[in-house]
């Protein structure tokens, strides 16, 4: 009895510390004090000066640039008619596999840290946060990048990358895809987190879903392994193609996100900020894909697309 009740001291302790992990690094990504992390930003700079350090406290190799875990990207993309000159960045993280046949096979964890920054005012609001988009999706990354460096390392090497510039178009997909830190052809998973700050009305309440389920055999297997992934119940709002996994699709790597946004009202609004967060749903959601993701960095299982599925160009 004795044994029984220390395991379950140790669990609750165990929860209690990745409550209180997500709960102090959500109240500074969704804090006024980076105002929106606006696409492009200096705020979107100090979003990733913050993720860079916490990846730099876990022991998680930098992989941006000149030995930095920021990526700096710059170019000129196209804003409808225009030749604009955008500056933005990624945060890349690397930990490499400890298996000596495995370890050039790659699994990538994602989410994109930028927002909407300082827009229109709603009710005397005009910061949008971006609390559920997608400071969710990030600090995911994060708490599973800490529970992958626990022990022994993964098999496999995995690596942890926030996007910028998710918001207007990709622009930060797109330098990390002409300049990515391991090769394209090594990726074997991509699994990008979006919005799991608040339940989906459409699946059960500790359900998450994944963009694409049907498109390859990664979702199935993932949710054998204990995942609580089922396919994402808004076919009709083509979530897939919506964010940077879309980008890694296209270029053949097996790329899906997770996600459970039940279409809320707050989406896109300065509404979308802490007070409109679900902590238990968010812990809960990280917490039941911690045990599948370290199954797939450990597993030789390589997912594949369903029926030789061609993502459109």
């Amino acid at each position: 009895m004795v044994f029984v009740a220390s395991l379950a001291g140790d669990q609750k302790a165990a929860q209690d510390a990745l409550a209180n992990h997500i709960r102090g690094e959500l109240e500074f990504l969704a804090s006024d004090a980076l105002q929106g992390r606006g696409s492009g930003t200096h705020d979107e700079l100090l979003t990733a000066v913050y993720l860079g350090s916490e990846l730099r406290q876990l022991g998680i190799e930098p992989g941006g640039t000149n030995g930095s875990y920021v990526q700096d990207a710059s170019g000129e993309y196209k804003f409808g008619n225009s030749s604009k000159r955008w500056e933005t960045r990624n945060v890349i993280g690397v930990l490499p596999g400890r298996s000596a046949t495995m370890k050039n096979e790659v699994i990538m964890l994602s989410a994109h840290m930028d927002h909407l920054g300082i827009g229109e005012a709603v009710n005397g609001d005009s910061i949008y946060n971006g609390a559920d988009d997608d400071a969710s999706g990030c600090i995911a990354v994060l708490e599973l990048a800490r529970y992958l460096v626990r022990g022994q390392y993964p098999k496999r090497t995995v690596i942890f990358v926030f996007f910028g510039s998710e918001e207007t178009g990709g622009q930060g997909n797109q330098y990390f895809l002409a300049h990515p830190p391991v090769a394209l052809d090594k990726i074997v998973a991509n699994l990008e987190f979006e919005m799991i700050g608040r339940s989906d009305p459409m699946v059960k309440p500790d359900e998450l879903w994944l963009t694409g389920f049907e498109l390859s055999n990664l979702g199935p297997e993932l949710a054998r392994h204990g995942a609580k992934l089922v396919a994402d119940p808004h076919p009709e709002r083509h979530f897939f193609r919506r964010s940077d996994n879309y980008a890694l699709a296209k270029r053949g790597i097996i790329a899906h996100t997770v996600s459970s946004f039940g279409l809320h009202k707050d989406y896109h609004q300065p509404s979308d900020d802490l007070g409109h967060i679900d902590f238990e749903h968010l812990s809960q959601a990280v917490q039941s894909m911690i045990e599948p993701v370290i199954w797939l960095a450990d597993s030789k299982f390589k997912p594949a697309w369903i029926k030789d599925y061609k993502v459109d160009k």
